[in-house]
């Protein structure tokens, strides 16, 4: 407990920024592809967005809690799945849900409304399931998080390259056509080369504690994926709602959980270790995820 909870990560502020820049980029990629018609009929059933804030906030911290209780990780682990159980959507998740075909405006939708809410959310939900585990009890400290930062956050990330790429499509269609999969490509192209550097930058952690953080966050996220698909099934969502739910609740915003943890919790071993490999491991699974999904049609269901 003392060894893991006195690693530090190499993971700098001007890291964080590089990566948001990108993940800027990438959601100014996926707007190209968006229309009015989509986010209208989003209005016209809110349906969806509501299940899939339940799958984020409600049914995936849940899990999170049983699966500490399955595999009982040392306390600062467990305390770092909690958090990123409850940091909001991350918006790599919109990419990952336009390139499996699924509900591209409803994945915005929720992971805007996520963002939102985790200014109230990502607290309450830590706090709650923090409580609840007797190790983490004693570690767990009160997170705030600044409402106006996270304001900015939503703009410059998500509203901002979301409402240029959404304007570009409809002024310069000719452009927008030309520029959608090239742009995929160089967002695919350029997350790989951060996963590299990540991964090199912490290579010796990973190799220290890969047995004990890993697998704990390998079955972590496989049970956000599942938990996000088999909520929106189970109330009866078709199958581009399903593929972006699931999306939404397995694609977290690991950057702000490392933030939050270097901030609030003094950059705690186990903490930090967690979130970060999270944030590389996500981008793993969800692109493989993503490519399947890509290659098998949907199943459509005729709604009454």
């Amino acid at each position: 407990m003392s060894e893991l909870d006195a690693v530090r990560l190499n993971f700098s502020p001007a890291t964080l920024h590089v990566l948001n820049a990108i993940l800027a980029i990438v959601m100014f990629g996926v707007a190209l592809d968006l229309r009015g018609e989509d986010f209208r009929r989003v209005v016209e059933n809110p349906k969806p967005v509501l299940v899939g804030l339940a799958g984020h906030y409600l049914v995936f911290p849940a899990f999170t809690f049983l699966l500490v209780l399955a595999i009982r990780p040392a306390p600062s682990i467990a305390l770092g799945m909690m958090l990123v159980a409850s940091c909001p959507a991350g918006n790599i998740s919109n990419f990952l849900v336009h390139l499996a075909k699924g509900n591209t405006a409803l994945s915005v939708s929720i992971s805007s409304a996520s963002t939102v809410l985790s200014v109230v959310m990502t607290p309450l939900v830590l706090r709650f399931w923090g409580s609840m585990y007797a190790p983490t009890r004693a570690i767990l400290r009160e997170v705030a998080v600044d409402p106006l930062e996270m304001f900015v956050t939503i703009f410059v990330l998500l509203g901002l390259p979301l409402t240029i790429g959404v304007l570009t499509a409809r002024r310069w269609p000719t452009f927008a056509a030309k520029a959608r999969v090239p742009l995929k490509r160089f967002s695919i192209g350029v997350f790989a080369l951060f996963l590299l550097f990540a991964l090199v930058g912490n290579w010796r952690y990973f190799v220290a504690f890969v047995q004990r953080v890993v697998f704990a966050v390998f079955l972590h996220n496989a049970t956000a994926l599942t938990t996000g698909y088999w909520t929106a099934a189970a109330l009866g969502l078709p199958e581009r709602d399903r593929r972006a739910v699931s999306f939404e609740v397995g694609i977290q915003n690991s950057g702000l959980g490392l933030i939050l943890i270097f901030t609030f919790f003094s950059g705690l071993g186990g903490m930090a270790i967690v979130a970060a490999w999270w944030g590389i491991w996500h981008i793993v699974a969800g692109l493989s995820l993503a490519t399947y999904w890509s290659r098998r049609p949907l199943r459509l269901r005729v709604d009454s």
